[in-house]
């Protein structure tokens, strides 16, 4: 077998074997096979596109390249949930000890934020000695105490999709659904998971920034873990305006504790309430998905979901009454308020701006390695059709370093646009796939 061959084949329209998408996935890997063989393949991709059987050999390829958390010390169904990414995207936070306080294993490898979105082991990591590299054992061990853990990505886990995602940033080959459904997929068929919950974001703050590729992408992850015989469902939904009110992590976890104790954003409590009532019905074929909403609602209601946060926290070497005293979090030298210049209603904000905006002030990265500041961040004070009063606070801003500010403040003041008119607020949830 020739790897240009392969190239050539796929060059010129024909779909590749899956002995011949293993051969470039291990030979790639172990470094037999060089970058730009490898480059032309993936803009043969780009341009030809994979058929099913093609993405879900690769997506295994990948899966295989490394290890695959064992699992099979939990006892019970595991269950996993993965973001597609956007801003202000906490849901994992308020999710997490939900599904666990009714007995759902949440067996979660996250990673960390880079460009506009935020990435939930850099909120975790908002709290003092927050712990976010478990062994394996004890991985295994608070996922079975508690019913949750939630460790970094390991560097022995898909080093395949590690390579090809680098190349792929640099040779303009991202933008391919099957190229990142594999890529995503890999990941979580090795972490273990039995029942795979994907929230796939649609908008202007998105990767996806129509709804139909976001359905063809939610679509291709299904069948990819189907096809692998996990439980998989995707919810798309709404990102042409950040998740929440708060962006930035220490500002949003105390969003999402906020959550937990029932005073938090309805669109984050019902986004959470949608994801989980799916992981939650998946795990136990005796309950229906409006049984399952019922019961995770009880969580938030009865505090068990934040008494389980709580022991979360301290399972991983957080303090709990960090929990409690959340708002002591955040150190900021300055804060800001962003007034209105026009009365009107909100029709539109730039979510990615706003993102953008709080990486320049330090709140996220824009390349792998940079340090974070998790205490700045904006909080949004309007969303999309709410009225507005000419002078009232459209965001407040907390800000440790000026380097960047007024850059970054003209691009949140430039996020919001008006209408005279009445808007009307957007539909949270788009589709579901099963």
């Amino acid at each position: 077998m020739r790897m240009y061959d392969i190239i050539m084949k796929k060059r010129n329209g024909f779909p590749l074997t899956k002995e011949e998408i293993y051969y470039f996935v291990d030979g790639f890997t172990n470094g037999t096979i060089p970058d730009y063989q490898a480059s032309a393949l993936l803009m043969a991709i780009y341009f030809q596109h994979m058929n099913y059987e093609e993405t879900l050999n690769l997506t295994m390829a990948m899966a295989d390249s490394g290890e695959h958390l064992d699992l099979s010390g939990i006892s019970g169904i595991k269950a996993d949930k993965h973001s597609t990414g956007g801003v202000g995207d906490k849901t994992t936070l308020v999710l997490a000890p939900m599904v666990a306080a009714v007995g759902v294993k949440t067996a979660k490898m996250s990673g960390r934020g880079l460009g506009h979105t935020g990435g939930t082991i850099d909120k975790l990591e908002s709290f003092p000695g927050f712990s976010t590299t478990l062994s394996q054992e004890q991985f295994v061990k608070n996922v079975n105490d508690i019913g949750l853990a939630v460790t970094g990505q390991t560097g022995n886990i898909t080093p395949a999709d590690k390579k090809i995602y680098a190349l792929r940033d640099v040779t303009g080959t991202v933008d391919n659904i099957s190229l990142i459904a594999s890529s995503i997929m890999s990941k979580k068929l090795a972490a273990g998971a039995d029942v795979i919950v994907l929230d796939v974001k649609t908008g202007n703050g998105a990767f996806m920034k129509n709804i139909e590729d976001a359905t063809e992408l939610a679509k291709t992850l299904v069948d990819i873990g189907n096809g692998a015989g996990k439980k998989t469902y995707a919810v798309i939904s709404e990102m042409n305006e950040p998740l929440g009110y708060a962006i930035g992590n220490s500002l949003e976890v105390i969003e999402a504790i906020d959550t937990l104790k029932g005073n938090g954003p309805r669109d984050l409590y019902n986004l959470c309430i949608e994801l989980g009532s799916l992981m939650v019905a998946a795990s136990d074929q005796n309950i229906s998905l409006e049984q399952a909403k019922q019961i995770l609602k009880k969580t938030i209601e009865d505090g068990s979901a934040y008494r389980k946060f709580k022991e979360f926290i301290e399972s991983q070497g957080g303090n709990p009454s960090d929990v409690d005293n959340c708002h002591d979090l955040i150190k900021v030298n300055q804060v800001l308020d962003i007034k209105s210049f026009q009365s009107g209603y909100i029709a539109g904000i730039q979510t990615e701006n706003i993102g953008n905006a709080v990486m320049m002030l330090g709140g996220g990265r824009q390349k792998k390695g940079d340090s974070i500041d998790h205490s700045v961040g904006v909080i949004i004070k309007k969303k999309v059709g709410e009225q507005v009063k000419e002078g009232e606070s459209l965001a407040t801003v907390y800000i440790n370093n000026t380097d960047n500010l007024d850059t970054a403040l003209d691009l949140i003041k430039s996020s919001f646009e008006f209408s005279e008119d009445i808007i009307k607020e957007p539909e949270l949830i788009k589709g579901i796939i099963s």
